[in-house]
């Protein structure tokens, strides 16, 4: 493990988690969208995380023969579409995407979810970037041990 390793651990964290941000924000930008591009109502958008794996270079294989390899941080691998939720039924005839009893689908978005999604993303957020900056203060420190 090297000495900037935190930074970059870290710094994956913020990555991933300002695209998580923009995708709950896709999904609320949505809520009511009944028409997209492929045709049907928009369905909401989920992201997968995945750890990113070691390279297998001798340093890090040298790490998990020590037992000491504690991975390179996260990545966003894709974005789905939640398929398993159901569409929302909505009665209202006069809509011009009203099927012939009258009823609308609507997005699968429900917006207390989606701010749950965004308050934890934040809440990440603000967790990588204190992880940051007490790695940048040890750093400090140390430096500053080795000028007395």
């Amino acid at each position: 493990m090297g000495f900037l390793s935190s930074f970059d651990i870290s710094a994956s964290g913020l990555t991933a988690q300002r695209l998580m941000m923009d995708v709950v924000s896709q999904n609320i930008a949505n809520v009511n969208t009944t028409r997209t591009s492929s045709g049907g109502p928009y369905r909401r958008k989920l992201l997968v995380f995945k750890e990113i794996q070691n390279d297998q270079n001798f340093g890090n294989m040298l790490n998990m023969a020590r037992g000491t390899n504690l991975g390179n941080g996260v990545e966003a691998t894709e974005i789905i579409d939640d398929t398993k939720t159901p569409l929302r039924m909505v009665y209202d005839p006069g809509n011009p995407d009203a099927d012939n009893t009258g009823y609308v689908k609507l997005p699968n978005v429900n917006i207390v979810s989606e701010m749950v999604d965004m308050i934890s993303a934040t809440r990440a957020y603000e967790a990588n970037v204190t992880a940051i900056n007490a790695t940048k203060s040890m750093v400090q420190k140390a430096l500053e041990i080795g000028k007395a």
